[in-house]
């Protein structure tokens, strides 16, 4: 038998050692981190204080810009305090629960842009029934988040009760599963496969649902007769759409491929993109593009000039 040390402690990489490129990637990411919470936030106290945004299409995107808000705080803080320190570290503990809260937020993600598109299918295509049938909105949610949970649950522990006896350095800027897997000494193989099968099967069946909904919110819109009404549905439905597209070809990229292209610094671009920058583009593609996102930011911005002119000119 071969003597090891477990590792206890874990260096990330991140993009660079060059401590102007830190600097730089600092004040970049600290500024999106800094939009990301007002804006989610932001929309969050809307969607609270505002009453004609309490119905279950304004719930989901509450619960979504909590997430996007969770997601990021997870990720980014350290990442911050990384670039400004010279031993990048992070200990066992602290990598387990990153990475449960960051799968738990993106799984949780999954489900609910599936729920919203459900809810849209049902707002359009027989709105009379849209408060009955969408009365379990509270039950959608906490499904969503349970199935978050038990999917970080299960990566979790399966993942960090590996051996990691080699070298302790991530090749990422957070500790994902991917970047985990490439540095322990374990048979990795059993890992491998339930991430594929599980993030595939959480990511194909969500998938199905939203192309579902949309197929029938397509067949409503071809029996609108006015130009009027078909523009309004694209409308409801446009920043869905794009949230979806974004949000489910990074992660499909991310998770739903052969394993052993992962830990490559494109890998890392990536994922950043997919955790930190999409929780700062849907507060803008949800309120830039929603007429009563931006009515509700009118009655409490009212009086300042310059985010009428931002929020208004869109």
């Amino acid at each position: 038998m071969k003597n090891v040390t477990e590792v206890t402690v874990f260096v990330l990489k991140g993009f660079t050692d060059n401590p102007e490129l830190q600097i730089f990637f600092f004040l970049l990411f600290l500024g999106v981190y800094l939009f990301t919470l007002m804006g989610n936030l932001g929309l969050i106290v809307l969607v609270i204080g505002d009453s004609q945004l309490h119905n279950p299409m304004y719930y989901f995107l509450g619960v979504l810009s909590s997430l996007d808000a969770c997601y990021s705080s997870v990720i980014t803080p350290n990442m911050l305090v990384d670039f400004l320190s010279r031993e990048k570290t992070i200990s066992f503990g602290a990598c387990a629960a990153q990475m449960f809260f960051a799968v738990t937020c993106g799984t949780t993600e999954c489900f609910l842009l599936a729920a919203m598109a459900y809810d849209r299918y049902v707002a359009i295509y027989n709105p009379l029934l849209y408060s009955v049938s969408m009365s379990p909105v509270y039950g959608l949610i906490l499904a969503s988040c349970v199935g978050g949970i038990l999917h970080a649950i299960t990566h979790t522990t399966v993942t960090l009760s590996l051996s990691f006896c080699g070298s302790n350095i991530i090749n990422h800027n957070f500790c994902d599963i991917p970047p985990l897997l490439a540095i322990s000494c374990s048979d990795t193989r059993p890992n491998q496969l339930l991430l594929f099968y599980f993030a595939g099967s959480i990511e194909i069946c969500t998938i199905l649902t939203i192309l579902i909904s949309y197929g029938f919110i397509l067949l409503a819109i071809l029996r609108i007769r006015s130009a009027e009404g078909k523009r309004k549905v694209f409308s409801t439905c446009g920043s869905h759409l794009t949230a979806v597209s974004i949000f489910y070809s990074t992660g499909l990229f991310m998770y739903v491929r052969p394993t052993s292209n992962y830990a490559l610094e494109h890998d890392m671009i990536v994922s950043i993109f997919y955790t930190i920058f999409i929780s700062m583009l849907n507060s803008l593609i949800y309120s830039l593009r929603n007429k009563d996102i931006k009515a509700a930011m009118k009655k409490v911005f009212g009086s300042n000039q310059l985010i009428n002119k931002v929020c208004f000119a869109q």
